[in-house]
């Protein structure tokens, strides 16, 4: 059975908590395939106009990887289409995240690899691309992706971290989404959430003490600090 991946907001709290530096990717980024969330370690690639280093890319990866794809953001062309999606696919990468736009959406959703770019243009590459090596390195704005670093993406956006953080991170993120689960659970159940936090009582308490905070009501009463 496959590894459940942890939601991204759950190690964005986690990355908080733990101290650990965890870089989202440009708000901009959608995903093509909604509902899809992957993880798996950066497999970055710098575009130059040419579909030759995306798949000299693909083909150094190993199962698992995430092809991590810097067109500079281009808005005049699409950098990837659905033959090499199902490429990428079929080497068993588990997800794909474009800085810059793809096409063949349709074919795309069909397909099922869940891929993050700025949005879709019928216009693939009109440029020469100059020879040479793929480069493995991609800037997303201002976020340095390299090999060393790990990705994980769903509805929510995309995460970028270095690699040896990933279990500490996702420990962490799974126990502040079984909390949370917990407490949405007992809300259903009719038990609110200001009641589980004793709201009350810490409106109380930030009345006599006004620099009393939530955060510190939360921790003192060993409460999920993320609510």
């Amino acid at each position: 059975m496959s590894e459940v991946i942890p939601a991204t907001a759950a190690i964005a709290d986690a990355a908080l908590r733990l101290g650990i530096d965890v870089r989202p990717g440009p708000v901009a980024l959608r995903p093509a395939v909604p509902g899809a969330a992957f993880a798996g370690p950066a497999r970055p690639v710098t575009h130059l106009g040419s579909v030759d280093v995306i798949l000299e890319t693909i083909d150094a990866a190993s199962p698992g990887d995430v092809l991590v794809v810097d067109n500079g953001g281009r808005m005049d062309e699409a950098c990837v289409g659905d033959l090499v999606v199902l490429e990428a696919l079929m080497a068993g990468l588990s997800g794909a995240v474009i800085w810059g736009l793809h096409r063949d959406t349709r074919q795309l959703i069909e397909i099922g690899l869940p891929l993050h770019s700025l949005g879709a243009l019928p216009f693939g590459p009109r440029r020469v691309p100059p020879g040479g090596s793929a480069m493995p390195v991609a800037v997303l704005d201002s976020v340095t992706v390299t090999p060393a670093y790990f990705v994980v993406g769903d509805d929510d956006g995309v995460l970028f971290f270095e690699a040896q953080h990933r279990d500490a991170l996702f420990e962490t993120a799974r126990q502040i989404q079984r909390n949370e689960t917990a407490q949405a659970d007992k809300m259903r159940g009719g038990l609110s959430l200001r009641q589980q936090l004793d709201y009350a009582g810490y409106r109380a308490r930030q009345a006599v003490d006004p620099a009393y905070t939530l955060r510190r009501h939360l921790v003192e009463r060993g409460n999920s600090i993320e609510t």
